[in-house]
């Protein structure tokens, strides 16, 4: 944190952004912890900022997922790329994607690896544009809005700790908290789904 704290504040707010545009990348996504990027950047910048750099990441990064999948979207599919994402893969989103229509744009960031192959998918299936930015930034608001919040609150509640700093602690403890919610959560209705 103390790092952090000595990088001009536009500089956190950019590489933030550059973090979500990376996240929602194909594969590369599944290697970049978004979130805890979300999180370590609590109370460096302003809750709004951060907000606005993890929204504008998101929407660029599956601005451009859209336009790959609108353009290349079978080329993708039976390249060495979509071989490596793997049918039963391409098969989910699309089903995803299909039964969810536009609504699914606002949940898809809260499921891993999914949230990286729907954009692919709706250009794909040719969805607007208008109606594919307009869930997305919902989606990624909600999503970047939870991870800022929880981020907000272990500031505040290291505060409170007599021990002085221990954001971190919290902080890393209310977003594993989170994420394992999270995760059963998602199991959960896949397995109803199935």
């Amino acid at each position: 944190m103390a790092f952090l704290e000595a990088v001009p504040v536009p500089l956190v707010g950019l590489a933030l952004g550059l973090v979500m545009l990376l996240d929602t990348v194909p594969i590369l996504g599944i290697l970049i912890p978004a979130d805890v990027a979300i999180l370590t950047t609590s109370g460096v910048t302003d809750p709004f900022s951060s907000l606005g750099w993890i929204i504008a990441g998101c929407l660029t990064g599956w601005s451009l997922s859209f336009l790959a999948g609108r353009f290349l979207g079978e080329h993708l599919r039976s390249s060495r790329f979509g071989d490596w994402i793997g049918a039963e893969r391409w098969a989910t989103a699309d089903r995803v994607v299909r039964e969810g229509g536009s609504r699914i744009l606002v949940t898809a960031p809260f499921l891993p690896f999914v949230n990286t192959l729907v954009p692919l998918v709706a250009g794909g299936l040719r969805m607007p544009y208008g109606r594919f930015l307009r869930n997305a930034a919902i989606g990624s608001a909600l999503w970047g809005g939870l991870y800022v919040g929880l981020g907000e609150l272990a500031q505040q509640i290291s505060g409170l700790l007599p021990t002085g700093d221990l954001t971190m602690v919290v902080t890393v403890a209310l977003g594993l908290t989170f994420g394992w919610v999270a995760l059963k959560g998602t199991r959960r209705l896949a397995t109803v789904r199935d």
